[in-house]
């Protein structure tokens, strides 16, 4: 490989994204099904899909995308929801009608996607037959977003008609991209996708701890303070509707198996960001997170937090991002040793509700023993077994479907 292909190697690495929300496995292989109806949102859209035997909205659940870089993939989102356990079908066959929502932009601010969220909301109802109460909720940055404009119509005395509430694996407390592979997004030397996904609104918004590329601070940054404030102003919940929440993390204060302050991605040859390393977050004072090393132009640059828990170990529904960016680097000629894959992205006590994630403590502890009081939703069901962030088991979907409204 010549120099100038190294260089064009080392540039074209950041155009993946995260993905936040179910996402289908076999693209190619399957496609999803025409819809019963279409519509057009203002800032997004969404898709109607009947219940088995119904010629109209009867019985609506409301299932809002989660957050990526871009307009919403309602095919994408609608195989992932019916892969490793059919929830879309489970859900028509015991009569209730499903409305996929998605977004222009899923980085755009949650305040304005929540904005889709109530014109879906309003629209519903007006297109339903009967007074059937509506099921509202969705997967990830969904059901934050679905949280405040329930919250929001409250606020503002506009009747939302909704009797449930859920959340699926949604970061309520913050969720956690690892410091070092933030801060490797800027220094790829060129403007890319995961870096523009860094730096969205929605990003901001929902990250526990975000890397600030202008002066390489880590810190709560200003748009989540504000976002926190305008949830805070619409009364932070929804009161009229139940409130559930699903977990994809284990509730026994067991994570992922991410021993803290270990390598968990190497680039080990002689070229495509040699000798770049991420390391696994650690407790402690200026503690090394990511060696970050390019060839073009020439740069190093050391990335180190404090006062940070170990959180790539915690207990949570996992994200494979040190795996995500392996791939691309081997992609483009790098020699990789990847240690780790997947780390902690929404700890078990966010998706519930139920702590905050600054002590060790409170992260790593054992929800199944903790009050359900303590919950800032009104029922919560954890995994068995750590799984992948928004995974669709069946164990998380029966739990689900069980306590929709049957009337």
């Amino acid at each position: 490989m010549s120099g100038q292909q190294d260089e064009s190697a080392e540039q074209a690495i950041g155009a993946f994204t995260l993905a936040c929300s179910p996402q289908a496995t076999t693209a190619g292989e399957a496609t999803a099904p025409a819809a019963d109806e279409e519509w057009e949102l203002p800032g997004g859209f969404a898709r109607v899909y009947y219940a088995d035997g119904h010629h109209g909205l009867v019985r609506p659940v409301i299932m809002a995308d989660g957050f990526n870089h871009g307009r919403s993939d309602l095919d994408a989102l609608y195989l992932g929801l019916e892969g490793n356990f059919p929830l879309l079908g489970s859900l028509k066959q015991r009569g209730h009608d499903v409305i996929l929502l998605g977004y222009d932009d899923r980085g755009a601010s949650i305040l304005d996607n929540a904005r889709v969220a109530i014109a879906a909301i309003q629209r519903t109802i007006a297109s339903q037959e009967g007074d059937a109460p509506l099921t509202v909720g969705g997967f990830s940055m969904g059901g934050i977003v679905t949280r405040y404009a329930l919250a929001k119509m409250e606020h503002d005395r506009i009747d939302h008609r909704t009797a449930l509430y859920f959340s699926y694996d949604s970061p309520h407390r913050g969720a956690v991209i690892p410091i070092g592979l933030q801060a490797f997004a800027h220094f790829i030397p060129v403007a890319n996708n995961f870096a523009k996904q860094m730096n969205s609104s929605a990003a901001r918004q929902m990250l526990w701890r975000h890397y600030n590329s202008q002066d390489g601070s880590v810190g709560v940054d200003p748009e989540r303070e504000k976002f926190l404030e305008a949830l805070r102003a619409v009364g932070g919940w929804p009161q009229r509707p139940r409130r559930i929440a699903v977990a994809n993390g284990r509730g026994d204060g067991q994570g992922p198996e991410v021993p803290p302050g270990q390598a968990a991605l190497a680039s080990t040859g002689d070229r495509v960001y040699p000798g770049t390393t991420l390391f696994t977050q650690a407790e402690g004072h200026e503690v090394v997170v990511a060696e970050l090393k390019r060839l073009f132009p020439k740069a190093e640059k050391t990335i180190t937090t404090s006062g940070l828990p170990a959180l790539d170990g915690a207990p949570g529904g996992t994200l494979g991002s040190y795996k995500i960016l392996g791939d691309m680097l081997e992609k483009f000629g790098a020699t990789v040793d990847l240690r780790h894959p997947e780390a902690c992205f929404v700890p078990t006590v966010s998706a519930v509700a139920i702590r905050d994630l600054d002590r060790p403590e409170d992260l790593y502890a054992n929800v199944d023993g903790l009050s359900p009081e303590d919950s800032e939703v009104d029922e919560f069901f954890c995994s068995s077994g750590t799984t992948a962030h928004t995974a669709i088991t069946e164990e998380l979907s029966a739990w689900l479907l069980d306590r929709l409204p049957q009337n």
